[in-house]
């Protein structure tokens, strides 16, 4: 039997993942001031991923993102439930966010919070329990 031609979507695919890729960042950190956020840059993201999945199969991305998703979505909680724990250490409310101005090199004057660590941990959490229900979903062994 022959194999299909699919070079177009899978030229397509390489470019779509990319403006994907930059959209979803691009909700993340206007999460904080506009609609966005980790969860759905985490969504935006795994899209991507589930993307490649369709046009590639599993195992070729498998070889190519060498991430076990299951501990990326461990790690993502963590660092979420961490940051509510900071605050207790300092004598404020579970999850109580601060935020301070800094002058950095490139940026100059930039806003870091505490939120935006919490939206890591809150993305990759989405990124690996999308991605791992996914998998499951789409394993056929």
């Amino acid at each position: 039997m022959k194999e299909p031609n699919d070079v177009i979507i899978r030229s397509v695919t390489k470019v779509a993942v990319v403006i994907i890729f930059t959209f979803a960042i691009n909700l993340f950190f206007s999460g904080h001031h506009y609609p966005g956020g980790g969860f759905i840059g985490g969504l935006a993201f795994a899209s991507a991923i589930i993307l490649l999945f369709l046009t590639f199969d599993i195992e070729t991305v498998r070889k190519n993102i060498p991430v076990d998703f299951k501990v990326l979505a461990a790690v993502g909680v963590l660092i979420a439930v961490l940051t509510g724990v900071g605050a207790i250490l300092f004598d404020a409310p579970f999850l109580t966010q601060t935020f301070g101005y800094f002058n950095l090199p490139i940026f100059r004057k930039t806003e870091l919070a505490t939120a935006v660590i919490f939206d890591i941990g809150v993305g990759l959490a989405v990124i690996g329990t999308s991605i791992t229900i996914i998998m499951s979903i789409g394993d056929d062994r």
